[in-house]
């Protein structure tokens, strides 16, 4: 049995309103989210450009877009790491090392993307 609480369209409108402060949340308070949201600023249109297909806009979105899930989803698990408390413990570091690893792939992906759509277009 679920939880109790709002249904259908309600409860649809109501987890939209948390995302948008997930959103403001992670703008007003991780200088990472901003960078990375800045450099989609500059790399959503060199997608469009780049990407000579539909398949190639579309991997090329999708990988920045894969980079701000992971980002967001850190700056949770950091979030809930420093709700717990300030102090060092060594899973802390282990989780946060972690998210910050999750993150690092992430931008890898985005590079190898990018790098493989202007290698096909430019080098072949």
């Amino acid at each position: 049995m679920g939880k109790p609480g709002h249904t259908g369209l309600r409860r649809i409108l109501f987890a939209s309103k948390f995302s948008m402060q997930g959103f403001a949340h992670a703008w007003r308070h991780e200088q990472a989210f901003r960078q990375e949201v800045l450099l989609l600023l500059v790399m959503v249109p060199l997608a469009l450009w780049l990407g000579q297909t539909l398949y190639e806009k579309i991997f090329l979105l999708l990988s920045l877009l894969l980079l701000l899930i992971v980002e967001l989803l850190n700056s949770a698990i950091e979030t809930a790491i420093d709700r717990i408390g300030l102090d060092y413990h060594e899973l802390s570091g282990r989780a946060k090392d972690i998210g910050s690893a999750a993150v690092f792939l992430a931008l890898v992906v985005v590079v190898v993307a990018y790098a493989s759509v202007a290698w096909s277009q430019f080098m072949v």
